[in-house]
């Protein structure tokens, strides 16, 4: 979805341009050009040769050195450009784009291009915080400029505060969205549950599964990129959180239920992606339970049917996906828990496969519809995957 993009990565004379390097690295294994300008005091920094090694392209620093070939560079950029992405962003670029000052060549490039642009800015805290920055960037957001939120903790020059450049994942992430093509989820809220959720024992035991949360984070994931608002509730996982989705942490079933319908109503397209406790103990030990020979039994009983609570309360323009992870019978068993809690899809992946399913960055599945139709896929990642079922699922939009 990111074919023949081009992206003008703007270096800026800060600490964390070493950061940048990865960005670029991450863009170019997506398949995007990247062209990489320089300011002269990034130089210092990162040498150009660096990111030219990373970019396979020439970097530009000055604006007058001699071209390669004949075009006046700053402007074949601009036109080239599918997307600017500034990192780090200081308060100088900002400053001077703000107030239309383009004396260098990446500041003129920005003021020649149409294509949008994304400031990810990296400065001390009271820099960053100062009156006269903050006045900028709200300026340059009133003509469309993007901003990506600094993270907070301790910056180079000792101090804590905001202003430190976020993970160059998390800005890659916000990059590859903007660039994604399809966006037929625009004006749409997409709510999805992932990875497993815990039934307590006693304070320091639980029953719980493999869930990972790859598949669920996967269709968060897509969905954003696809232009939706995306609430993603997820169980445990060690997955980091998407950047530009709204995530709801919990634990047990009874947690995940209680978020389910408090987003629920307001969801366009509802997707439950999440492995949730099917029992819970019959009673919970307030205290440790003390280890003996004769061991102990554990009785379970019946926990929250959450997609059978939804699909009770499904209105006629939502769309509500269920997922069913089976050992046997797949389309069969499917099949009969779709009809039974009044979903429209549901997908089907066979967890017995040793290359796919939990844990695993693959997936294998079949979307089955609420008419009977069954689209049975092949191996691919669940990336993919995810894309493949909101194709599905949007041509009944």
């Amino acid at each position: 979805m990111l074919y023949k993009k081009n992206v003008v990565v703007g270096v800026c004379g800060g600490i964390a341009a070493y950061k940048a390097l990865d960005i670029v690295s991450a863009l170019r294994k997506k398949g995007i050009n990247v062209d990489v300008i320089m300011t002269e005091h990034a130089t210092k920094f990162v040498t150009p040769l660096t990111f030219q090694s990373i970019s396979a392209n020439a970097v530009i620093v000055d604006m007058f050195q001699e071209p390669k070939v004949w075009e006046i560079q700053h402007i074949s950029l601009a036109k080239k450009a599918d997307l600017i992405l500034v990192v780090p962003a200081t308060a100088n670029i900002i400053g001077k784009v703000a107030n239309g000052i383009a004396d260098d060549m990446l500041s003129t490039t920005i003021m020649a291009s149409k294509a949008p642009v994304v400031f990810a800015p990296a400065m001390n805290t009271n820099m960053y915080e100062n009156p006269i920055v903050q006045q900028n960037i709200e300026k340059l957001k009133s003509f469309g400029y993007r901003f990506i939120q600094p993270a907070s903790g301790r910056l180079a020059c000792g101090d804590l505060g905001k202003g430190k450049l976020p993970e160059p994942k998390h800005i890659t992430d916000i990059v590859l969205s903007k660039l994604y093509i399809n966006k037929d989820l625009l004006g749409k809220k997409v709510l999805v549950t992932a990875g497993g959720t815990m039934a307590p024992i006693d304070p320091v035991r639980y029953v719980g599964n493999h869930s990972s949360g790859k598949m669920g984070y996967a269709i968060a994931e897509e969905a954003r990129d696809r232009g939706a608002e995306v609430t993603l509730i997820s169980g445990p996982t060690k997955l980091d959180g998407p950047q530009g989705i709204k995530i709801i942490p919990v634990n047990t079933n009874g947690e995940m239920l209680k978020a389910s319908l408090e987003y629920f109503d307001n969801s366009d397209i509802i997707i439950k992606c999440a492995a949730v406790s099917d029992f819970k103990v019959e009673k919970y030990s307030d205290v440790k339970i003390k280890k003996n020979s004769d061991g102990f039994n554990l009785k379970l009983i019946q926990d929250n049917d959450i997609l059978a609570e939804l699909g009770k309360r499904k209105k006629e323009k939502q769309l509500l996906v269920g997922f069913a992870a089976e050992s046997n019978d797949l389309t069969q068993n499917a099949t009969t828990k779709l009809k039974k809690k009044n979903l429209d899809y549901i997908i089907a992946n066979d967890i017995t496969g040793s290359d796919t399913g939990f844990g695993s960055d693959y997936n294998r599945i079949n979307i089955i519809s609420n008419d009977g139709k069954v689209i049975a896929l092949d191996k691919m990642s669940k990336r993919e995957a995810a894309r493949e079922i909101f194709n599905t699922i949007m041509k009944r939009r």
